[in-house]
Parts: structure tokens; C-alpha cells; sequence
């Protein structure tokens, strides 16, 4: 999957984190897990807009590994939500999936750009 394939899933991931927010803060008055999967789920697409300017390929690489790292958290947050029930079968269905796919992205991805086979 290319490169602008992957923006764009990690965009569409975040407005959907951010939609899940909005439910999270308005119908479950929930604040403090709301807030670590926003941040967390924002922040790999955010990574990867980052990499467009990288300073050095290394640079490239580490905006790439910190997205993975973020796609990572964002996955423990959404079974956190889920545990605890505070998301729905549909919702947390619908989010870790493409989570799931964010994560294969990227980790095949960074093989490809660190040269693993």
C-alpha cells in the first residue's frame, strides 16, 4: 500500500477517533480515557504528515516508528474503552479494524524502508 494510502487511512482514523470523542465526552461523560484516544489516535496521522518534511531518511523512518507507536496505544485505549464499557460491540468493531489495518501499514511500511525482508 503506498504511502498516500496510509495518510489517508490514518486520516479517516482520526475523524473517526474524534467522532468516537464527541460520543465518549457527550453521551458517557467520560473525560480521561476520551482524551488518551484522541491524542493517540490523531497523533499517527499527524506523524506521518510530519515525514512529508523529514530532515534526513533516519528522521523519516523515526516519524513512521513513532505513528506505529501511536497506532499501538491507540489499540490498547479502544480495548480499554471496550472493557470498560463505555463503546459499543459496532463501535469498538469498527475502530480496532482499522486500527488493525494502520498497524500492518506501518509495520510493513518500515520494513520496506529499513530494508527488512
Amino acid at each position: 500500500m503506498s504511502t498516500s494510502q496510509l495518510r489517508d487511512k490514518s486520516f479517516a482514523f482520526a475523524v473517526l477517533i474524534i467522532r468516537l470523542v464527541q460520543y465518549l465526552q457527550i453521551q458517557k461523560k467520560e473525560y480521561i480515557l476520551s482524551r488518551q484516544i484522541l491524542k493517540a489516535g490523531t497523533s499517527i496521522g499527524a506523524q506521518l504528515e510530519e515525514a512529508e518534511f523529514a530532515a534526513s531518511h533516519a528522521d523519516y523512518i523515526n516519524k513512521f516508528t513513532v505513528s506505529l507507536k501511536e497506532a499501538n496505544e491507540s489499540r490498547y485505549w479502544l480495548r480499554l474503552l471496550k472493557a470498560g464499557e463505555y463503546i459499543s460491540d459496532q463501535q469498538f468493531n469498527e475502530a480496532i479494524n482499522d486500527c488493525r489495518q494502520i498497524i500492518a501499514m506501518l509495520v510493513s511500511s518500515l520494513k520496506t524502508l529499513k530494508g527488512i525482508k
